[in-house]
């Protein structure tokens, strides 16, 4: 009885390394699993980033309405993927416990890309009536993921999500500027010794003080929001090396027009494909700008 209980309550899913059960309830499937027994590092879960998991949707979105563009996939697969989509990127904070996977790990998101592909596969095989697995109907390879790597999508996601992520930042960094301006007017007339070299120096007003203050941060705003423009710039289309390898001409243009329509941002695509999908430099920029924030 017991061993029905758990055949009944599990599906088989097999990969190149063998056969693994999977939890029947669980969206994510084999590669996810062998992932969560491969990376244990931070005690964290990429499912806790809810702007990450929008992005990743809305990714995997705009390449399903390019697949179909292209006639890559079928109108069926592409609508209930989707429609699935859709789910992900209005209600990110329904689908955590779907994305179990250690953020820190190897080859290069390549386990959080296919997370996703099995998740979102999942997710619209049921739209269309199947069970969770049924993957020769629509597999998250040969569906979800197709005309796409790891290399492309997990870094225009990435910046997407950290894009959006600034919006947060920058709200409250405004805030606290006009909450100074406020305090420098309301201490005009308080005198306060100005200090140089750790001692007291000569007369300044605390509204000079204050007004320092919120300047110095407006300085930072100015730079932050700068800088994150360079996240508009994205490889997706790229798949592997920049090269584009599997994807029809054209795809990367049009994978990238669509993205811009689905998130709302003014998104371009890279000028050297090659040359974006190995360059780290805009967080290293962005990460600089916040630094000094901090």
């Amino acid at each position: 009885m017991d061993n029905m209980l758990q055949i009944e309550s599990s599906r088989i899913e097999q990969d190149l390394l063998g056969k693994k059960q999977i939890p029947q309830h669980s969206y994510y499937g084999i590669h996810t699993l062998r992932a969560i027994e491969n990376f244990q590092i931070s005690g964290l879960a990429v499912g806790q980033q809810v702007h990450f998991i929008r992005a990743l949707a809305q990714v995997k979105k705009a390449a399903a309405q390019t697949n179909l563009h292209f006639q890559k996939i079928s109108e069926q697969q592409s609508s209930a993927i989707q429609q699935a989509c859709d789910e992900l990127i209005h209600q990110p904070q329904e689908w955590q416990d779907a994305f179990p996977l250690d953020p820190y790990q190897g080859g290069a998101g390549t386990s959080i890309n296919m997370n996703a592909n099995e998740v979102i596969a999942n997710r619209a095989l049921e739209l269309l009536g199947h069970r969770k697995g049924d993957y020769h109907i629509l597999h998250p390879n040969d569906h979800v993921n197709t005309s796409q790597s790891t290399n492309d999508v997990y870094p225009t996601a990435l910046r997407l999500a950290t894009y959006t992520r600034l919006d947060e930042l920058l709200h409250v960094q405004k805030s606290l500027i006009d909450t100074l301006y406020s305090k420098a007017s309301e201490f005009q007339f308080v005198i306060k010794m100005g200090r140089t070299q750790l001692q007291d120096a000569v007369p300044m007003t605390l509204e000079q003080e204050f007004r320092a203050f919120a300047t110095l941060l407006k300085e930072d705003l100015k730079l932050i929001e700068q800088m994150r423009q360079l996240l508009l710039e994205v490889n997706l289309g790229a798949t592997a090396i920049g090269t584009g390898v599997n994807t029809p001409d054209g795809y990367a243009k049009h994978a990238v027009h669509t993205l811009a329509k689905i998130t709302g941002l003014p998104l371009k695509g890279a000028e050297d494909y090659v040359e974006a999908t190995s360059d780290c430099g805009v967080f290293i920029i962005l990460s600089s700008s916040l630094k000094r924030l901090a």
